[in-house]
């Protein structure tokens, strides 16, 4: 292994994960705001405890009443006097219908001049939860669109119509009140609408949109969750007011700027990559091999969100296979390596952010009697990265802005 590479490569993601934490932007979108009734604050999602915190520290009127929901594992310490709600995710649990029904509680009966401040960050979809069918059911539909390859944009809109919560109708029911929406986006280009399957945002896919993905997938569905399907969504809402505050352009800008401190030359390839998984991986790896004799210190960045089309029973997520993808182009090249992250520190069912891998990688694997390509059909990366020391594992970061790759060439 390049030690002087992982070095670099782990500081520049470390430093680009730090850059887009939560606090700053949700301060900046609320300094100075005047909220002329009573304040009612919901957090929903993964960067949800930071959100909540950097709120309760710059508004100027008091709240009177809220709750913040994340993941398991994601609160640290009690956040004023706001409820906190752990809950399941990516496929939700019990105590994500519990977070949801408590959010409805919380907004019945407001005033027109009352605002609930909704803050909204990646992992929404399934923390905050009120399913139109059997919660079984919900949960078989999510796991058939996760192991599909289905992207995030054709699962949200499938979960817009199984839920009353999703697809603008969490703002409808909040309505007359106001709502004022801050969102740290996780989804390439920043679609309100999708971002945790928009919960206070109008729809912009229909029906007919949902009913499309599912036959192009073939999902298996009871005669109940088709016809939910075929229910439309708000297009309309007049009650919002939201703003994007964060996204995997910031994640990119502070990546690469973090590598031209390290010496290295910066060449930005794409914020949009949606691609499968592997396929990335050899891109990148592609990439880096073509650049390696160059004689240049060089960074490629690319960010976004890949997919991963379950074949086997093994255990990893979607940054540990695109960095196990790449170890066999970089195989024997000493001066190149790959590192990709998850901006919220978790990678699939891991403990793990992502992965790293560099020239040496594939045969450390080889001398270890792992293949290649047997661990890629079995989504096992986890397992095969682990026992190379490939693991990039930073723990929950508290934001949620997509996905970090870097390939790094040293001189």
């Amino acid at each position: 292994m390049n030690h002087k590479l992982r070095i670099d490569a782990e500081k520049a993601a470390c430093t680009a994960i730090n850059a887009v934490m939560p606090e700053g932007a949700v301060r900046r979108a609320l300094l100075g705001k005047q909220f002329p009734g009573r304040v009612f604050l919901i957090a929903a999602g993964k960067a949800a405890p930071r959100m909540a915190r950097a709120a309760l520290s710059v508004l100027t009127v008091p709240v009177t009443d809220g709750l913040v929901i994340s993941k398991y594992g994601h609160f640290d310490e009690p956040i004023g006097s706001l409820r906190c709600f752990e809950a399941g995710h990516p496929v939700p649990d019990e105590n994500s219908v519990l977070a949801g029904e408590a959010a409805l509680q919380l907004t019945e009966d407001l005033r027109e001049d009352d605002t609930v401040l909704f803050l909204l960050s990646g992992g929404g979809s399934a923390l905050f939860e009120k399913p139109l069918i059997p919660l079984a059911e919900l949960q078989d539909i999510t796991s058939q669109l996760l192991a599909c390859g289905a992207d995030i944009v054709e699962i949200n809109i499938i979960r817009k119509r199984l839920s009353a919560l999703k697809g603008g109708k969490f703002a409808a029911h909040c309505a007359p009140s106001r709502v004022e929406a801050v969102i740290l986006s996780d989804i390439l280009g920043d679609p309100l609408d999708m971002i945790a399957s928009g919960p206070v945002s109008p729809d912009t896919a229909t029906c007919a949109d949902a009913l499309s993905i599912a036959a192009k997938y073939g999902l298996r569905l009871s005669p109940e969750a088709e016809a939910c399907l075929h229910g439309e969504t708000p297009k309309e809402l007049s009650n919002v007011h939201a703003q994007v505050v964060g996204s995997v352009r910031e994640l990119c800008h502070a990546a690469g700027e973090a590598c031209e401190r390290l010496g290295y030359e910066t060449v930005f390839l794409t914020d949009r990559l949606d691609c499968e998984a592997r396929e990335a991986g050899r891109f990148l790896s592609a990439v880096l091999r073509t650049n390696a004799k160059e004689g240049k210190k060089l960074a490629f960045l690319c960010g976004g969100e890949t997919v991963v089309h379950l074949t086997g029973e093994g255990l990893g997520g979607r940054n540990q296979e695109l960095a196990l993808a790449a170890s066999e182009g970089l195989r024997g090249l000493r001066n190149a390596c790959v590192i990709c992250v998850g901006s919220d520190g978790t990678d699939g069912p891991t403990d793990a952010a992502g992965g790293y891998v560099d020239g040496d990688t594939f045969d450390e694997m080889k001398e270890k009697g792992i293949s290649l390509h047997e661990t890629l059909r079995n989504n096992d990366a986890y397992h095969a990265l682990r026992a190379v020391d490939g693991l990039i594992v930073t723990g929950p970061t508290g934001t949620n802005v997509n996905d970090l790759y870097l390939g790094l060439i040293d001189a």
